[in-house]
Protein backbone atom coordinates (compact mmCIF):
# COMPACT_ATOMS: atom_id res chain seq x y z
CA UNK A 1 0.00 0.00 0.00
CA UNK A 2 3.14 2.70 0.73
CA UNK A 3 4.77 1.73 -2.68
CA UNK A 4 0.98 2.53 -4.17
CA UNK A 5 1.15 5.77 -2.58
CA UNK A 6 4.46 6.64 -2.93
CA UNK A 7 3.51 6.33 -6.38
CA UNK A 8 0.78 8.35 -6.50
CA UNK A 9 3.01 11.31 -4.28
CA UNK A 10 5.44 11.37 -7.59
CA UNK A 11 2.82 11.40 -10.01
CA UNK A 12 1.42 14.15 -8.47
CA UNK A 13 4.48 16.07 -8.25
CA UNK A 14 5.33 15.13 -12.08
CA UNK A 15 1.74 16.68 -12.57
CA UNK A 16 2.51 20.26 -10.86
CA UNK A 17 5.31 20.58 -12.20
CA UNK A 18 4.24 20.26 -16.01
CA UNK A 19 1.13 22.40 -14.95
CA UNK A 20 3.92 24.91 -13.80
CA UNK A 21 6.01 24.80 -17.09
CA UNK A 22 2.97 24.76 -18.96
CA UNK A 23 2.25 28.42 -17.66
CA UNK A 24 6.17 29.56 -17.92
CA UNK A 25 4.84 28.57 -21.84
CA UNK A 26 2.18 30.54 -21.87
CA UNK A 27 3.59 33.41 -20.62
CA UNK A 28 6.22 33.72 -22.63
CA UNK A 29 4.41 32.85 -25.82
CA UNK A 30 1.84 35.66 -24.66
CA UNK A 31 -1.18 36.50 -27.28
CA UNK A 32 -4.72 37.17 -26.82
CA UNK A 33 -5.78 34.59 -24.85
CA UNK A 34 -2.59 33.97 -22.40
CA UNK A 35 -3.77 35.83 -19.27
CA UNK A 36 -7.39 33.52 -19.08
CA UNK A 37 -4.80 30.49 -19.87
CA UNK A 38 -2.83 31.31 -17.44
CA UNK A 39 -5.32 31.90 -14.91
CA UNK A 40 -6.96 28.74 -15.78
CA UNK A 41 -3.75 26.45 -15.44
CA UNK A 42 -2.94 28.09 -11.49
CA UNK A 43 -6.21 27.05 -10.74
CA UNK A 44 -5.58 23.48 -11.94
CA UNK A 45 -1.64 23.83 -10.46
CA UNK A 46 -3.14 24.50 -6.99
CA UNK A 47 -5.74 21.65 -6.96
CA UNK A 48 -3.18 19.59 -7.63
CA UNK A 49 -1.04 21.02 -5.21
CA UNK A 50 -3.33 20.10 -2.50
CA UNK A 51 -4.16 16.61 -3.60
CA UNK A 52 -0.15 16.14 -3.69
CA UNK A 53 0.06 17.41 -0.26
CA UNK A 54 -2.84 15.52 0.80
CA UNK A 55 -1.35 12.12 -0.49
CA UNK A 56 2.04 13.27 1.75
CA UNK A 57 0.47 13.86 4.75
CA UNK A 58 -1.48 10.76 4.03
CA UNK A 59 1.74 9.04 3.26
CA UNK A 60 3.19 10.05 6.84
CA UNK A 61 0.22 8.83 8.71
CA UNK A 62 0.17 5.58 7.40
CA UNK A 63 4.15 5.21 7.99
CA UNK A 64 3.78 6.18 11.24
CA UNK A 65 0.75 3.68 12.21
CA UNK A 66 2.82 0.91 10.82
CA UNK A 67 5.95 1.75 12.86
CA UNK A 68 4.39 2.31 15.96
Amino acid sequence: MIIFLNILIMVALLAVLVTLILGFVNMARGGEGAPGRSNILMRYRVGIQFAAIMLMVLGFIMKGAMTG
